[in-house]
């Protein structure tokens, strides 16, 4: 199932036939994917299967009003070691062993009279390892849990990896396995403005149209964020429109930054560009151009 184009859903989104890819950039940004994944689940009471060996106790989105042991006890949850979801005998990965494992986990959901079951595993382990596992048998793997996923009317999976784990030719011959690309739920959405947490860099992207309706959620969706790093970036390349009071927010909240932080706007659309010299808030401090389309870096609007 290899693919050129890729659908990329919110989490919350994620549905029976998704084969989802999720390559983090650390804990964070892992966690609030699979979280709400996790916790979605049981809530809806679906099932949810979860290779790993950490415990059930410690798995994310675990929080107030989920009784982990119920879930356990109840079927709900199924935490299963690697050891016994995809390890030979000798302790190496085993493909076939881990698709044995999906298939009989979806067969007892719809027997136990489950509308849906989630599945997720993190493959990082498997590159960084004493013994990393080859590519070829990680692709192969993949592509066989596609097709299992991908026409069933009750499965749904995220495959996890650290982007860190692996060169970024593997990073993306591995996302070419998958047709959807799993993202955090939005801060807002109403339609017309998109606000999504972005994590390397760090900051927010901002989609849609800009308004006087909506400045005050965007200043404060900035102040939530800048209050967790001295920088933020903003991804503008999907902004279609911003006012000329949605640009004095953004003045604004670079010249109250920190003294070592500043807010950068990257893949600014040239309209956008050009305002923002003409009313010369180039030159406020704290404010700077990032990466522009198609290349890496940051330099000073200036």
């Amino acid at each position: 199932m290899e693919t050129s184009w890729f659908a990329t859903r919110p989490v919350s989104a994620v549905r029976p036939g998704d084969h989802g890819w999720l390559a983090y950039n650390g804990p964070e940004e892992r966690d609030r994917v699979i979280g709400p994944f996790v916790r979605e689940g049981l809530e809806t009471s679906e099932k949810v299967v979860y290779v790993t060996d950490v415990p059930a106790e410690r798995l994310p989105g675990l929080g107030p009003g989920i009784d982990v042991e119920e879930c356990v006890e109840s079927g709900r949850l199924r935490v299963i070691a690697r050891r016994d979801a995809c390890l030979d005998r000798d302790g190496a990965f085993a493909p076939a062993l881990m698709l044995d494992t999906i298939g009989r986990e979806v067969g007892e959901a719809f027997d136990q009279g489950f509308r849906a079951v989630r599945l997720t595993t993190d493959y990082s382990w498997l590159l960084h390892g004493p013994e990393p596992t080859d590519l070829g048998r990680m692709l192969g793997c993949e592509h066989r849990v596609g097709d299992t996923v991908s026409p069933s009317t009750m499965a749904m999976a995220i495959c996890q990896i650290d982007r860190r784990a692996c060169p970024p030719d593997q990073l993306n011959a591995l996302r070419d396995t998958h047709e959807v690309l799993v993202e955090v739920n939005p801060e807002f959405d109403d339609g017309i403005l998109k606000i999504v947490r972005t994590f390397d860099p760090a900051g927010l992207r901002i989609e849609g149209e800009l308004d006087a309706a909506r400045h005050t959620v965007v200043a404060e969706t900035l102040c939530r964020i800048g209050t967790l790093h001295g920088s933020v970036h903003l991804d503008l390349s999907r902004l279609g429109f911003i006012d000329i009071g949605g640009l004095n927010l953004l003045a604004r909240h670079a010249t109250r930054l920190p003294a070592d932080g500043s807010l950068v706007l990257d893949h600014l659309r040239p309209s956008v560009e050009q305002v923002i010299e003409a009313v010369g808030w180039n030159r406020l401090p704290g404010l700077s151009r990032g990466a522009r389309a198609g290349l890496p870096g940051t330099e000073d609007i200036a």
